[in-house]
C-alpha cells in the first residue's frame, strides 16, 4: 500500500493529475463490428507539444453525460500530436462515445501506470503477442520499436483473433507483414470464409505459433496483452520453449475505476493494477491469488 501511495505521488503529468482536459475528436476508424479508433488533440496547444506516454500506459478519457472510463493509448509516443485510442462498445458509457463525431470535446486526464519496459529491452530481441483487443496497447509498443528500430535486434509479432472480421488495424498489419525488419504471424480461431483464407494459413490458438519463432529465448524480452485467461498458457508455452518468466511482461486493466490508486475496484492483494500495473512480469500473474 505504501508503495502505491509512493508511486501516486510521483505521477508525471503534465498538468493536475486529477483534472481532465479539453480534447476534441480529429478522427473516428471503424476497425471491426463495435471497435473503433478515436484521434484527439487536445485544445490548449501547449499540451498537444508536450504531452507524452509510454507504450503501455493509459488514460482516463471523460465521456460527457456517461462518466470516466480507463483506456490504453494505442499510439506511439514517437508520434507526437495525436492521441489514439481504441474502444470497444462495451455498456453505456462506451455506446454514448460510439456515438460522437468528429469535433466532439471530451475530458481526457493522465497518462498514467507503468509501462512496457522499453528500455530494459534495447539490444535484445522483442517478441510481441497479442489476442484480440490486446493489439491496441501492443500496436503503440510495435510502433515504438519500429521508430527507434536500430536500438533493438530481431522484431516478432503474433496477432491471433477470433476471425477476419474481429482482425484490428487490417491495413496496418498487411504492411507490417511487408516490411523486411518485423516478421509478423497471424493466426485465426476459425478459418471459414474466403477473407479468413487470404488473412492466415494458419487456425487455432496463438500458442500454436510460439514454437514457431525463430528467436534466442535467452535474448528475448516478451510483451503480451490478451484476454487474460490466456495468460496462464501463453506463459506455459513461453516457458516451455525457454523464454525466460522474469523477461516476460503481461498488460492486465481489471476493474480500473480512478486511475490513480484512490478508489481501491483495482486491488490484487497488495498490487493496484492502476498504479503498479497495467504491466506487470508474468511472475506476479502466477503467484497473487485472482490476478488473472
Amino acid at each position: 500500500m505504501k508503495k502505491s501511495l509512493e508511486k501516486l505521488l510521483t505521477i508525471s503529468t503534465v498538468h493536475d493529475p486529477f483534472k481532465p482536459q479539453k480534447v476534441r475528436i480529429t478522427d473516428i476508424e471503424e476497425l471491426a463490428p463495435d471497435h473503433k479508433k478515436f484521434s484527439f488533440v487536445f485544445l490548449e496547444d501547449e499540451l498537444n507539444e508536450k504531452w507524452s506516454h509510454k507504450p503501455g500506459q493509459f488514460v482516463m478519457l471523460t465521456v460527457p453525460k456517461a462518466g470516466e472510463i480507463p483506456i490504453s493509448i494505442c499510439s506511439s509516443p514517437t508520434r507526437k500530436g495525436t492521441i489514439e485510442l481504441t474502444v470497444r462498445k462495451v455498456g453505456r458509457k462506451t455506446e454514448v462515445l460510439h456515438s460522437m463525431k468528429c469535433g466532439d470535446i471530451l475530458g481526457l486526464r493522465g497518462p498514467y501506470g507503468n509501462s512496457f519496459p522499453v528500455d530494459l529491452m534495447e539490444g535484445h530481441n522483442v517478441l510481441i503477442i497479442a489476442g484480440g483487443l490486446g493489439m491496441a496497447p501492443l500496436r503503440s509498443l510495435v510502433w515504438y520499436v519500429l521508430d527507434k528500430r536500430e536500438k533493438y535486434k530481431e522484431v516478432y509479432l503474433l496477432y491471433g483473433t477470433r476471425n477476419y472480421e474481429a482482425v484490428l488495424y487490417k491495413d496496418e498489419l498487411r504492411r507490417l507483414k511487408e516490411r523486411d525488419d518485423i516478421r509478423c504471424l497471424y493466426i485465426l480461431d476459425r478459418v471459414e470464409t474466403e477473407d479468413d483464407k487470404a488473412w492466415t494459413e494458419k487456425e487455432g490458438l496463438i500458442t500454436s505459433l510460439i514454437p514457431e519463432v525463430d528467436l534466442d529465448p535467452s535474448d528475448t524480452y516478451v510483451a503480451v496483452c490478451g484476454p487474460p485467461v490466456a495468460y496462464r498458457f501463453i506463459g506455459a508455452e513461453l516457458i516451455k520453449n525457454g523464454y525466460q518468466e522474469s523477461k516476460v511482461f503481461v498488460s492486465l486493466e481489471r476493474k480500473m475505476e480512478c486511475g490513480v490508486g484512490k478508489c481501491g475496484h483495482c486491488q490484487v492483494g497488495y498490487k493496484f493494477t492502476c498504479v503498479d500495473g497495467p504491466i506487470f512480469p508474468l511472475w506476479d500473474t502466477k503467484n497473487l491469488p485472482k490476478m488473472i
